[in-house]
């Protein structure tokens, strides 16, 4: 897994900055890909919300149970393939793999994570697989 990829400035707008994994978002990935519940859940701040597949958990209670379940039960890996700096907020692009049902997937799933980050936690995380504008 590399925290430090970069990607070149001629394929990014002016209002994106390539950059390198925040302190807490590594942490999240090494947690993630160590399969550690209460690691994953300690990057999160207590009233932070993630949106994952048009679905919304709030709180740390219900985050929880979304990391144990989908994320640790399913045996998710993520490899992380960009990461980009937009106004503060952190656009990081990761490869999926895992248990998960794999049945309609064509090659890789490649999944856009936009993280906003507040004193050190996460406050929110979109999870989207955006296709190519046309």
């Amino acid at each position: 897994m590399s925290d430090t990829t970069q990607i070149p400035t001629t394929q990014v707008p002016t209002t994106l900055t390539p950059t390198t994994l925040i302190p807490v978002l590594a942490e999240h990935v090494h947690a993630v890909n160590a399969f550690d519940v209460d690691a994953i859940v300690a990057t999160f701040a207590e009233d932070a919300f993630v949106n994952d597949a048009r679905r919304e958990f709030r709180g740390a209670a219900a985050i929880r149970r979304w990391v144990t379940e989908e994320i640790v039960g399913d045996k998710v890996t993520l490899e992380v393939t960009e990461v980009v700096d937009h106004y503060g907020d952190q656009i990081v692009r990761a490869r999926y793999d895992g248990e998960y049902d794999k049945t309609n997937l064509r090659g890789d799933l490649i999944m856009t994570n936009y993280f906003t980050v507040c004193d050190g936690k996460i406050t929110s995380q979109i999870v989207i697989r955006n296709e190519p504008a046309h």
